[in-house]
C-alpha cells in the first residue's frame, strides 16, 4: 500500500479534524504543506481544480472532503475504529450540526474579530467563500455579543454531554469527537475571548485535553513535487463510477462546483 499523504496548512481546523483522525488510528503519514489561498498550482493537478483544505492521497488516489477521507482511513484500517460504540449512522449526521450552523459560528467570531489583524488578501477570499456576498464583517461587529451567545449555548449542550464519560460517546474516541474538537480548537486560538468562554465549561476543557492528546500519529514531511511524482507514475486504485441510485443524473467525467447556499437560491 502506498503512503498516506495529506495536503494541509496547519491553521485548518478541518485538517486538524483529519490529522486527529490519524491519530486516533495510530497510523503514519507524510505531510505536504499547501498554500491557505489560491492558486494551489501544486495541489490543483490533483484534485481537478478542488482548492478546499485537506486533500489525502494514497499513491494516485485523491479524496477531497473530510468526511471523504475519514470514510477512506475506516475502510482501509478499521482498527481501532471511528465507531467505539457501534453507533456508525448518526455520527454523520451530527456532522451536518459541526459543518454546518456550529462552523457558521465559529468561523464568524473568527473573521469579525480578527478582520483586522488577519492578511487582507484571508478576509476577502475567506469572505466569499463563507458568507453570504453582501456580508460586511466590519458592520457585523456589532453581532458579536449575540454569536457568541450562539455558541455558547452549542458547548453547553457539548459540557452536559461530556459530564460523566471521556468522550462524546463513551470511553474512546470517536468521529463524534473529530467532529466538535476543531471547532472548539480554532474559536480557542483565534477568538481573544475563546478561552474565557470555554472555562465556563470544566468537562469541556478537560476533554479537550483528552483530544489533543491523542496527537497526530506519526508524520514527516513530503515536498509537493514528490507527491505530483508519485501521482504520476502510480495506477488509481478506486473504480470510476456514482453509488446506485444517485438522484441527479450524475456521471463520471461531469464537471460540478459548488452548490450555493439555500439562503441564496
Amino acid at each position: 500500500m502506498s503512503e498516506i499523504i495529506l495536503h494541509n496548512y496547519p491553521q485548518s481546523p478541518i485538517a486538524e479534524r483529519v490529522r486527529l483522525g490519524l491519530g486516533i488510528k495510530g497510523l503514519s503519514w507524510r505531510w505536504v504543506e499547501i498554500p491557505r489561498l489560491p492558486p494551489k498550482p501544486d495541489l490543483m493537478p490533483l484534485t481537478g481544480g478542488y482548492r478546499r483544505t485537506p486533500v489525502m492521497q494514497i499513491g494516485a488516489d485523491i479524496y477531497c472532503d473530510s468526511n471523504c477521507i475519514l470514510r477512506e482511513l475506516e475502510r482501509r484500517f478499521p482498527d481501532p475504529t471511528f465507531f467505539a460504540t457501534g453507533v456508525n449512522g448518526a455520527p454523520w449526521g451530527l456532522g451536518r450540526w459541526t459543518d454546518g450552523f456550529l462552523f457558521d459560528l465559529a468561523i464568524r467570531l473568527v473573521a469579525i474579530t480578527g478582520r483586522d489583524t488577519m492578511p487582507a488578501e484571508w478576509v476577502k477570499d475567506r469572505s466569499g467563500l463563507y458568507f453570504e456576498p453582501s456580508y460586511d464583517l466590519a458592520a457585523a461587529a456589532k453581532d458579536i455579543p449575540h454569536i457568541a451567545a450562539q455558541l455558547r449555548g452549542q458547548m453547553a449542550w457539548v459540557d452536559q454531554q461530556l459530564t460523566e464519560q471521556n468522550f462524546v460517546l463513551g470511553d474512546n474516541p470517536g468521529l463524534p469527537d473529530l467532529f466538535i474538537y476543531p471547532m472548539v480548537w480554532v474559536t480557542r486560538a483565534r477568538w481573544d475571548q475563546g478561552p474565557a468562554l470555554f472555562s465556563q465549561f470544566p468537562a469541556l476543557e478537560a476533554w479537550e485535553a483528552r483530544v489533543a492528546a491523542i496527537g497526530h500519529g506519526d508524520h514527516s514531511d513530503m515536498e509537493p513535487g514528490e507527491a505530483l511524482e508519485i501521482a504520476r507514475a502510480s495506477d488509481p486504485e478506486t473504480p470510476e463510477g456514482v453509488a446506485p441510485g444517485e438522484p441527479q443524473e450524475l456521471e463520471p467525467g461531469m464537471r460540478v462546483g459548488r452548490a450555493a447556499r439555500w439562503s441564496e437560491q
